[in-house]
This record gives structure tokens, C-alpha cells and sequence, in this order.
């Protein structure tokens, strides 16, 4: 007979770790996020049409 308590121990031990690994992810990125320079942004007028009268 399988060993039903193994096997969810096992499945719930690798959930977790999963999620402590995206967790870990995302947080580093934000931390990078966070360090990098402040973009240059610039807002661009839009062409206005000539008139021709």
C-alpha cells in the first residue's frame, strides 16, 4: 500500500521550497530594481499639423 503521508509530505516539502525560491527570485530583482539608476524620460510633443491658408 503506497504511503499516502510520505508522498504529501514529500509534495508539500517541494511546494515549499518552490515558493521560497520564486520568493527569493523576486525579491532579488526588486532589490536590482531598486539600485539602478532613475530612467531618462523624456515626453515628446506631438506634431502639430501646419496650416496652409
Amino acid at each position: 500500500m503506497a504511503d499516502y503521508a510520505a508522498m504529501y509530505k514529500r509534495l508539500f516539502n517541494s511546494a515549499t521550497d518552490a515558493i521560497a525560491i520564486l520568493q527569493k527570485a523576486q525579491q532579488d530583482t526588486e532589490e536590482m530594481y531598486m539600485a539602478s539608476p532613475e530612467p531618462y524620460i523624456r515626453v515628446l510633443e506631438p506634431k502639430k499639423p501646419e496650416d496652409d491658408e
